[in-house]
């Protein structure tokens, strides 16, 4: 795994290098896991390849289309908020879905 990439695979992190991973950084992977639970994990992983073609075609940059992927812009957005998850409601990613 290339270094500075944290992997999330049916709520465990993974990742080469952990020296740069902080509190914020394992509160995003926690919103993937939430996102991953609400849709019994295989689900999630198949909506997310999906999306990210999708957003390829339209952005024609896989780092773009990486991240305006739903489930990124709702994990990106409030990965600093560390009470996030004590008030999300259900299948909020799904508010950041349309492409703003």
């Amino acid at each position: 795994m290339p270094k500075g990439i944290c992997l999330n695979l049916f709520g465990t992190f993974w990742a080469r290098d952990v020296s740069w991973i902080d509190r914020y950084v394992v509160n995003h992977e926690r919103i993937h896991t939430a996102q991953q639970r609400e849709l019994l994990f295989v689900p999630f992983y198949i909506l997310y390849i999906i999306e990210w073609m999708v957003r390829l075609v339209m952005y024609g940059n896989g780092k773009k289309a990486y991240y305006n992927i739903s489930f990124e812009r709702e994990a990106y957005r409030n990965g600093h908020d560390l009470s996030y998850l004590k008030n999300r409601k259900l299948y909020s990613w799904l508010k950041y879905f349309r492409n703003n």
